[in-house]
């Protein structure tokens, strides 16, 4: 593995790498850093939990601590899909630069006027670094309270998921705001055709880097119910009855589903609250901060949450529906185990998700370990894929907010 000693980094950059703790690059930090440290384009397809931040974030703070920017204007753009990831990567870019006489702002919708009129001061102010969501940026240009006309460094972060959103056009219209003449950086999860297309109208001769997808970490404990839908509530109940989780998430594939699942527990009398996109941002925040305190043990939530959101102490990870792919499930379960943790993942197998399931299988290139039906639920369906795999095509499960 390589150290970020061997990289061409500034002193002042490896002091805060130091001082964080940051001593070996993962794979993406490996072979991206090197092309963004040379000044060229970059399409990276890497997933959330790789690293892939501080692999543009200090190629980024390296050519700012060399000096040669305009002082007063925005060096920088990191455009993001959520209010959530801005705020994260604000925090990360405080800590790789806490030695450095960098500055940044994170800029994002659905809050209060006290904190738009921070987001302004801090962009009129002429930050060294912006992360924005594409729609909130969009409006500052409209009403002319940004200049965008010196920036020399554009990232696309979760490139994949702000096309999901239906922010393209959006980002088209904040690409013809900057200098022709910049350093383009793209990291998607996926490379859809609608990606190529974007990325080759807003980079210039790019490297491309691909990582696979990686395999969940060794300390989750996976298993799995092959359930009936109608058993899932129960199963949650009988998980729950003689001891709460200190934090579990309950992931399920649509806010609908979301929703229901929630009104079920409730009247378990079990303590959950529900996290979606149908809810107001700060509905949102008190959700994460009540769940964070342990006020609420259970997070009923889409995959919204799965991306993007860092809580260290999650014990169980229960996939209510089997996400839509592999990378979904790395996703869901990498939620739990974090910090050298242990950590717990189950998940609800009914007869129609039998064959995504089995693709998850497939991937892991393992058998789930099989848990046994409590009794008093009744005997579940047997695990036959090919008998089930086309009774509901699925299943609903690519809607992902």
């Amino acid at each position: 593995m390589m150290t970020f000693e061997e990289m061409d980094l500034e002193e002042e950059v490896l002091d805060g790498l130091w001082a964080m703790n940051f001593k070996t690059c993962t794979p993406v930090q490996e072979l991206s850093i090197p092309i963004l440290l040379e000044g060229k384009d970059l399409i990276a397809c890497a997933q959330t939990g790789t690293g892939k931040t501080a692999a543009y974030l200090l190629p980024i703070l390296n050519h700012l601590v060399k000096g040669g920017h305009p002082e007063d204007a925005i060096n920088a753009v990191i455009m993001v899909p959520t209010r959530e990831l801005a705020q994260q990567i604000d925090l990360q870019v405080m800590g790789f630069a806490y030695y450095l006489p960098v500055t940044s702002v994170a800029v994002y919708g659905g809050s209060d006027g006290i904190v738009w009129e921070q987001q302004k001061k801090g962009l009129q102010s002429g930050v060294d670094i912006v992360i924005a969501t594409p729609g909130r940026l969009l409006s500052y240009l409209k009403l002319g309270l940004i200049d965008l006309t010196k920036v020399q460094y554009f990232i696309l972060d979760e490139a994949d998921r702000m096309l999901d959103m239906g922010f393209f056009d959006d980002i088209m219209q904040i690409v013809n705001e900057l200098p022709k003449r910049r350093q383009t950086m793209l990291f998607s999860a996926t490379m859809p055709p609608k990606i190529r297309e974007m990325s080759k109208k807003i980079l210039i001769d790019p490297h491309e880097i691909e990582l696979a997808v990686s395999k969940p970490n060794e300390k989750i404990v996976q298993s799995v119910y092959i359930c009936y839908e109608r058993q899932k509530a129960k199963l949650v109940q009988h998980l729950f009855a003689d001891t709460l989780p200190d934090k579990a998430i309950i992931f399920s594939s649509s806010k609908i589903k979301v929703k229901e699942v929630t009104r079920t527990l409730r009247s378990l009398n079990l303590p959950v609250a529900e996290m979606h996109s149908d809810l107001e941002q700060s509905e949102r925040d008190r959700t994460m901060q009540e769940f964070k305190n342990g006020r609420v043990n259970i997070l009923v939530a889409t995959d919204i949450v799965s991306r993007g959101i860092d809580i260290e102490d999650i014990s169980v990870v229960i996939n209510y529906d089997v996400p839509h792919d592999a990378e979904d499930y790395v996703h869901r379960i990498g939620r739990t185990a974090r910090a050298d943790a242990d950590g717990l993942a189950i998940t609800f197998v009914s007869e129609d998700e039998q064959m995504a399931f089995e693709k998850i299988e497939r991937f892991l290139g393992k058998q789930v370990y099989r848990l046994q039906i409590p009794e008093e639920l009744g005997e579940g369906p047997a695990f036959e894929p090919k008998k089930y795999g086309g009774l509901k095509k699925n299943n609903g499960r690519k809607g992902r907010k």
